[in-house]
């Protein structure tokens, strides 16, 4: 599984890196999701509830 993060798209809801800390955070300046970490086998759920739940679809999986 390989997570990409589309910083054009996001919108800076900031739910991302609340709700899966491992592998997201924000930008200090104007709170665009960053990529921190390409998730491991337990993390890959929470990375597709991501994809699932980012208002902007601003991140994909390509598996």
């Amino acid at each position: 599984m390989k997570v990409v993060a589309h910083q054009d798209m996001c919108v800076s809801a900031g739910q991302r890196a609340f709700t899966s800390p491992a592998l997201f955070d924000q930008r200090d300046d104007d709170g665009v999701v960053v990529l921190l970490n390409q998730p491991i086998a337990d993390q890959h759920d929470d990375a597709r509830r991501a994809v699932e739940s980012c208002p902007a679809r601003a991140i994909d999986i390509e598996e």
